[in-house]
C-alpha cells in the first residue's frame, strides 16, 4: 500500500527531518542554558520553550502521518482535522501563557511566532483535513500550509529562545 499523497512525500520527507533534527538542537541549547537561574523562568518555559518543541512536534507527526501507508487521503483527513482542532486550541493557551509571564515584554514578532502564526496553521490544517475528507483537490495545500506555518514558527521560537538564553547566562 502506497501513501495517500504521494506527491508530497518528498516535501513531508524534508519537513519531518528538519523538525526532527531541530528538535534535538533545542534540547542542545536548553542544555546550555541550564546554568541560568532557576527563580521565576517556571512560567516563560511553559510560554516560550513547549511551545517550540511542541511545533517541532506536531510537524514530526504530521510528517509521519502523511508518509503511513493509508487507504484513502479520506481517512487521513481525520487526524489532520483533529490536529488543526488542537493548534487552534493550544494556539490560544500558549497566547494566554505568554500573557502571564512577567520576566520578558514580548514583541510583536514573538506574539504573531508564539500564537498567530500557530493559530493560522491549525486553522489550514483542519481545513486542510476537513476537505480530504470530502475529496477537495486544495485539501492537500492547505495541510502543507499549515505544517509549513508551524515550521517556520517553530523555528522563529527556537531562534528566539537561543538569543535569550545567550543574553541572560551566567557565566
Amino acid at each position: 500500500m502506497a501513501t495517500a499523497l504521494p506527491d508530497w512525500n518528498g516535501f513531508y520527507s524534508m519537513a519531518g527531518t528538519s523538525a526532527a533534527a531541530l528538535i534535538g538542537l533545542v534540547f542542545i541549547v536548553i542544555t546550555l542554558g541550564a546554568q541560568m537561574s532557576k527563580g521565576g523562568i517556571e512560567g516563560a518555559i511553559h510560554a516560550f520553550v513547549t511551545p517550540c518543541l511542541m511545533h517541532f512536534a506536531g510537524v514530526l507527526l504530521q510528517s509521519l502521518l502523511i508518509l503511513a501507508p493509508w487507504p484513502s487521503p479520506r481517512y487521513l483527513g481525520i487526524p489532520f482535522t483533529v490536529l488543526g482542532l488542537g493548534g487552534l486550541l493550544y494556539a490560544a493557551l500558549t497566547s494566554r501563557r505568554m500573557a502571564k509571564v512577567g520576566i520578558v515584554s514580548p514583541s510583536l514578532f514573538d506574539w504573531l511566532a508564539y500564537g498567530g502564526t500557530p493559530a493560522i496553521a491549525g486553522a489550514a490544517t483542519a481545513s486542510g483535513g476537513f476537505g480530504l475528507m470530502e475529496g477537495w483537490s486544495p485539501a492537500p495545500l492547505a495541510v502543507a500550509l499549515g505544517t509549513l506555518l508551524l515550521l517556520f514558527a517553530a523555528i522563529y521560537q527556537a531562534w528566539d529562545l537561543t538569543l535569550w538564553i545567550v543574553r541572560n547566562r551566567k557565566d
